[in-house]
């Protein structure tokens, strides 16, 4: 059993900005190894751990797959034997996908440091077009992050996403809740290098 601090808390602490939340990934567990350790288990489609001493999340390893419409059609395998690598390749940006292990060193098999040095968001895999609140989170992502520049190649993928009407599965409380995370009331200017169609289906005009 291994744990490795990843997602938001390691892109925070690169990019020097005060780290308000820990998530962490454990690798090679099992439900009831983490409940005889005393976490408590919240997650209900897929195994994940409140520690009782700090309150923060930890989710098993795990890969998706891909088995029907929208933000909340996957099956996910928590077996223990998913790779940390294989974890870290279901997430939607490289910024997102670097890992911290417990002696500091980082593992960042997507060359996510290399796209917060040069201020690029970009799509860790081809799955990304499966999620369509992924849409959402580079949006809030760009907003946020100002100075960072979505990839051609993942503009593309948001451009697939719309095109192929997953957004419409996306209920207005979670679109809201994504936005709300944004410090930018204007976060549909983030995909501005959309056409203007497509951007549309995300956020259309009022009626």
């Amino acid at each position: 059993m291994k744990v490795y601090l990843v997602g938001g808390a390691v892109r925070d602490k690169l990019l020097g900005i005060p780290v308000k939340e820990k998530d962490w990934v454990v690798v090679g567990s099992t439900p009831q190894e983490m409940r005889d350790k005393g976490y408590k288990q919240v997650g209900k489609d897929f195994p994940v751990f409140i520690n009782p001493k700090t309150g923060e999340e930890y989710a098993l390893a795990r890969t998706e797959r891909k088995s029907g419409h929208g933000y909340t059609g996957f099956e996910f395998d928590t077996n223990p034997n998913v790779t940390l690598e294989e974890d870290l390749a279901r997430r939607d940006l490289t910024i997102n996908a670097i890992a911290q292990d417990e002696d500091g060193t980082l593992i960042d098999p997507f060359n996510g440091q290399e796209d917060i040095k040069n201020k690029k968001l970009r799509h860790v895999s081809d799955a990304f077009s499966e999620d369509p609140l992924r849409v959402l989170r580079v949006a809030r992502f760009k907003a946020n992050l100002k100075n960072f520049e979505i990839t051609k190649e993942t503009l593309q993928k948001i451009e697939k996403v719309i095109i192929s009407n997953e957004m419409k599965y996306l209920t207005g409380e979670r679109i809201w809740l994504e936005l709300i995370k944004s410090h930018d009331p204007t976060v549909s200017f983030a995909l501005k290098d959309i056409s203007p169609e497509t951007l549309l289906d995300i956020f259309p005009m009022p009626q």
